[in-house]
């Protein structure tokens, strides 16, 4: 399972003396534990896919963080928070492509939004850009 290979690699980043891997590894970890006891409290079990929406938000913070600390010019900080994406990004899935995206738009019998929106959330949480998925179809 994703959780436990986060676990293995942050073990890793210890014995390397790696605190900015560390850093980042405690924060997901946190979030995964957080999130676990959620869904156990709705007797439900934790998924890769509730793991790797964790990785992409905290992607999308870390996004937001790092355009914060280069508007003040801490560009040691920004550096720091790149890699700390760049450790996260190797858990997520590829993503689909724009032309996949027109491809298996293509194939679906129900074109409009709503029926395409659903199609990519249940089939590919995920692995998809729902943003780009949502230009596409609109396009």
């Amino acid at each position: 399972m994703l959780s436990e290979q986060i676990k293995k690699d942050n073990i890793q980043a210890m014995k390397e003396h790696d605190s900015v891997a560390r850093a980042i590894y405690g924060v997901v970890m946190n979030k995964v534990l957080l999130n676990s006891i959620e869904l156990k409290k709705d007797g439900k079990v934790q998924t890769d896919n509730d793991v790797i929406q964790i990785l992409q938000k905290t992607i999308k913070e870390l996004t937001e963080e790092k355009e914060n600390y280069i508007k003040v010019g801490n560009n040691t900080e920004a550096e720091n928070i790149e890699k700390q994406k760049n450790i996260l990004n190797k858990y997520l899935p590829q993503m689909l492509s724009e032309a996949e995206i027109k491809a298996i738009i293509d194939t679906l019998p129900d074109k409009s939004l709503p029926a395409v929106m659903k199609h990519f959330k249940a089939e590919y949480a995920g692995k998809v850009d729902m943003g780009l998925v949502n230009k596409i179809a609109r396009g």
